[in-house]
């Protein structure tokens, strides 16, 4: 029997109590899969299932897992593996859906190790999904700051501020000499990978001793939250409820200490999704508002010099089940198939980075309501967002593109970039996988970053 497990995980895949189904009582369109690998093959069975859980068909959907767990493998091909994540995601969301319990062996909920800093530096290193957005961020915050003297970073963001350094390093060589350089972090983060073993006040050390290094004048800030957890164990159980609320109340230029004289900029990587987005009645006036247009109208009161959001560019923040797998199976496939292409199948370093992608499958598949936290928009639908809320887009310059270009010299030559109306996109294989977009309050707008 072949046994999946990670941390305190165990699913016994073939379990004979789960995957009963004899190839004759299959129907016939699924029956034709049988053995195959083909993606589009895949996608069918992973909708047969999800309709067959909506429609409490425990029958149904125990025969179509019996047809996926022939073809999933975490040691597999790239869809073999893909589809392994999804089948645990199904059973995951089964065995709370189900009026009649399917029976499996133990959980299919994801542990995370906590990583070391140097790990992590790795994990983003391995393929330029994180280092994109960092390069053509720090590029555009670059021009924007010149000739500031006082630069304030406010930093929403899930990789631990890895961001910075490269950043710090720039400025060390401007011709004028380094600003005073201040970063500021909510001590907030959603409770998704990666995952570190340390806090924000060491990550805040760590960088205050390589700007001294660099002879950056640099200070750090942690804008607390009372209710989030204090250790570093808590934060990695933590729940994505958060008092959205109080952060909101912090976000005051006396509480930050803005001053005249800094250039404000404020970066979003990776985060925004994270606020939830439905559409709640405010006020007496009934108007409808959500968390993300009430942050972005928050921060444009801020009048920052820039704001930078960099995020994954597709949608999976639908309401329908069915809709939500199309989407993440036709656009998770990137990371499978990108580091197919450098590492072997049973590279630790390839396994741990699949299980991170896997816990955000989980996720968009096996949750519904609040604890669904992955709610991801495209980049166009952001961009329509942040121009309704009263922004205005700043287009790249050619500096900007060339450093990116350089970067992804360094990685397989599968990755590309281009130039959308509003953003900066990477590609694998020609099909989108991130945006990156830089943007002002409208009337504060400048030639380009």
């Amino acid at each position: 029997m072949k046994t999946e497990s990670r941390g305190n995980t165990s699913i016994s895949l073939q379990d004979p109590t789960l995957f009963t189904a004899p190839q004759s009582s299959l129907p016939g369109a699924l029956r034709g899969c049988l053995g195959s690998l083909d993606g589009a093959c895949i996608e069918k069975l992973l909708l047969h299932c999800a309709s067959a859980l909506e429609s409490h068909d425990v029958t149904l959907a125990q025969q179509v897992m019996w047809v996926l767990n022939n073809v999933a493998s975490s040691l597999g091909d790239p869809n073999q593996r893909l589809t392994s994540w999804f089948l645990r995601a199904l059973i995951s969301r089964a065995s709370r859906v189900c009026p009649t319990p399917m029976n499996f062996n133990g959980s299919s909920a994801l542990q995370r190790r906590l990583m070391s800093v140097t790990e992590l530096a790795g994990y983003v290193d391995l393929i330029p999904w994180h280092r994109f957005g960092y390069c053509a961020s720090n590029s555009a915050i670059f021009k924007a700051v010149e000739g500031y003297s006082r630069v304030h970073i406010l930093d929403f963001s899930i990789t631990h501020c890895m961001q910075w350094p490269t950043l710090i390093d720039a400025l060390a060589k401007r011709p004028e000499g380094p600003p005073m350089l201040r970063i500021s972090v909510p001590s907030w983060r959603p409770p998704v990978p990666p995952l570190l073993n340390v806090g924000s006040e060491e990550v805040g050390q760590r960088l205050a001793n390589f700007a001294k290094f660099k002879d950056v004048p640099f200070d750090f800030n942690v804008i607390e939250d009372p209710s989030s957890p204090t250790t570093v164990a808590a934060i990695s159980k933590a729940s994505s409820d958060f008092h959205f609320d109080l952060l909101l109340s912090k976000l005051d230029p006396s509480i930050l200490n803005l001053r005249d004289d800094e250039a404000l900029v404020i970066n979003c990587q990776n985060w925004l999704r994270y606020l939830p987005d439905e559409q709640n009645v405010s006020g007496s006036s009934n108007e409808t508002c959500n968390s993300r247009d009430a942050f972005l109208d928050v921060i444009k009161g801020l009048n920052p010099r820039i704001i930078t959001v960099v995020d994954e560019d597709s949608d999976l923040g639908g309401s329908s089940l069915t809709s939500r797998i199309t989407t993440c199976f036709n656009y998770l496939w990137i990371p499978f198939d990108a580091l197919e292409t450098f590492l072997p199948k049973d590279s630790d370093q390839r396994m741990e980075y699949e299980a991170d992608i896997g816990h955000k499958i989980e996720n968009i598949i096996g949750f519904e309501g609040v604890q669904r936290i992955e709610r991801l928009e495209s980049g166009f639908k952001f961009s329509q967002r942040m121009k309704t809320a009263g922004f205005t887009n700043l287009p790249f310059c050619e500096e900007t593109l060339r450093e990116v270009k350089f970067l992804l010299d360094e990685h397989a030559s599968g990755w590309g970039m281009k130039k959308d109306e509003d953003m900066l996109v990477l590609t694998w294989k020609g099909h989108n996988s991130v945006y990156a977009t830089a943007w002002v309050p409208c009337g504060f707008e400048d030639s380009g970053v």
